[in-house]
């Protein structure tokens, strides 16, 4: 039986990798992007891979991406959009620039993948799409409008788009991480880690192997009735 292919942007590091080596362990196919060349073999140890150099907010090299997926019988059962920047500033001094390239990177890149493999799930009359916000979407953050904005329009367009195609077995779900100890969370001072930990009542970053589990779940056959939601990862940091 042909493996089910997973399609994961930004996975070159922290999350999107995780994520990445969950679903290799799990007999998936993996084509992973970023936006510079990667060995992801190497990374997942395994030949049962594909890396794209990828720049996903450019919508002119997407359809010469698709055309080479299709070649080699590739094309995504399951996507992952996990690309994503932040440029922090108070919004009084935030540029013009660092909202573009924000709302670009984090949500206009979500759209762009998601409209490039939706019609081949619509004809499969299966698919799994998971978009990874943040909690930052859901309470806000002080110095990430930009970044807040751009989460909070991921959980709309994903209880939107669910709407859309649950009845073709697609489900289109949200992952929410709090503080995941990355390269995104490395470069706080103890006092900043101290004053972020006394907010969590798990009193603990999460490990990027809580996102993957979830969304190994989330991508599996077992969940076809769970869809148009954003789950929460954060030890407890927000609680609806």
């Amino acid at each position: 039986m042909d493996k089910k292919v997973v399609f994961i942007t930004g996975a070159s590091r922290g999350i999107g990798l995780e994520i990445a080596k969950h679903f290799i362990d799990n007999n998936f196919f993996v084509v992973s992007t970023s936006r510079s060349e990667f060995n992801i073999s190497d990374a997942l140890k395994s030949d049962d891979c594909l890396h794209l150099p990828l720049d996903v907010t450019n919508r002119e090299v997407l359809s010469g991406c698709l055309d080479h997926l299709k070649e080699i019988q590739k094309v995504p059962n399951v996507l992952i959009n996990n690309a994503g920047i932040t440029k922090d500033q108070l919004f009084l001094r935030m540029k013009d620039e660092d909202w573009d390239d924000v709302i670009q990177s984090n949500l206009t890149s979500t759209f762009n993948i998601t409209k490039l493999f939706i019609k081949h799930m619509v004809k499969a009359r299966y698919g799994r799409i998971i978009n990874i916000s943040s909690v930052a979407g859901l309470m806000g953050n002080p110095g990430q409008v930009n970044y807040s904005a751009s989460k909070a329009g991921l959980g709309g367009f994903t209880r939107a788009l669910a709407k859309e195609v649950a009845s073709r077995n697609i489900t289109v779900n949200c992952i929410a991480p709090g503080f995941i100890s990355t390269d995104m969370t490395s470069h706080f001072k103890d006092d900043e880690l101290d004053n972020i930990l006394k907010q969590i009542p798990a009193n603990k970053l999460g490990d990027p192997k809580n996102i993957a589990d979830l969304a190994l779940f989330l991508g599996s056959e077992a969940c076809d009735y769970i869809t148009g939601q954003t789950i929460s990862v954060d030890g407890g940091l927000y609680m609806s």
